[in-house]
């Protein structure tokens, strides 16, 4: 299973695009800004994308997508998102008001977008590929994602705070390669806290849960582009910590846009 990373960044600047993962050809897992790198033949190929939240920098290219390939398509587009995703959708975006609502254009029996609810545990198979959907805790309803590849999970861990329960579920996965947030430096770790998301700090206190953390390289994803560097410094200087008089054991890498993994 091939996965493709167009956006990785949690903020857009210069080379820097918001999160979205290609999974073959056929399924996206999030929308972000890098969507805007595919070709049209690579867009119209995508029949399911899979949404953490609905935070912009996840959804912001979805619009955009099904508007520049609708034409090209002969069956809609299919949005897997919980519910309350789905909602927010329906009524800040697809509301003829910031954009038409493709659920019922060009008519409610052949919509170009089709929006199909999940839930936390739920396991899917589009386009031949097993998805099944993690718990993630973030301001609004948010999961992850574990998609399973000949090597073993893909795992993403969406937007999330400290959370007990994806690392029960992920511990009974055999890991082939993780993929965590850590969107602030411990500098901004109160902003961290209150916005959800994790600090250098807090990503080590997570990855003491991963009991895989030895068999799979853990790649860092959603920094702020003004924190990365700092970020960067700080986990690796936790990482390097002697804990117990042996050294750290985590295969850290960063995700860069770009980069593409077979699983």
């Amino acid at each position: 299973m091939k996965i493709r990373v167009l956006g990785c960044s949690g903020a857009i600047a210069q080379g820097c695009r918001t999160t979205s993962f290609l999974v073959g050809s056929r399924i996206l897992i999030d929308a972000g800004t890098g969507v805007g790198d595919l070709t049209l033949d690579e867009m119209a190929a995508i029949d399911h994308v899979f949404l953490t939240h609905s935070h912009l920098d996840h959804i912001a290219s979805l619009p955009l997508m099904i508007d520049a390939v609708a034409s090209r398509r002969s069956a809609p587009l299919q949005v897997h998102a919980l519910p309350e995703t789905i909602a927010a959708l329906r009524a800040h975006i697809f509301n003829d008001v910031i954009w038409p609502d493709f659920s019922r254009i060009p008519s409610s029996s052949m919509p170009f977008l089709v929006f199909s609810p999940l839930a936390v545990g739920d396991t899917l198979r589009p386009a031949d590929t097993r998805i099944e959907v993690l718990p993630a805790l973030h301001t609004v309803p948010a999961v992850g994602y574990a998609v399973h590849g000949e090597s073993g999970w893909w795992v993403f861990s969406g937007d999330t705070g400290r959370n007990p329960a994806f690392w029960a579920r992920v511990n009974a996965l055999p890991v082939a390669m993780l993929v965590i947030e850590t969107a602030f430096s411990n500098r901004e770790h109160a902003l961290a806290e209150r916005s959800k998301h994790l600090s250098s700090d807090t990503l080590a206190l997570e990855l003491a849960q991963f009991e895989g953390a030895e068999n799979c390289p853990i790649f860092i994803t959603h920094t702020k582009p003004s924190e990365t560097a700092l970020i960067y410094e700080e986990v690796c200087r936790f990482d390097a910590r002697v804990a117990g008089g042996a050294p750290a054991k985590h295969d850290i890498r960063w995700l860069e846009a770009g980069q593409v993994f077979e699983v």
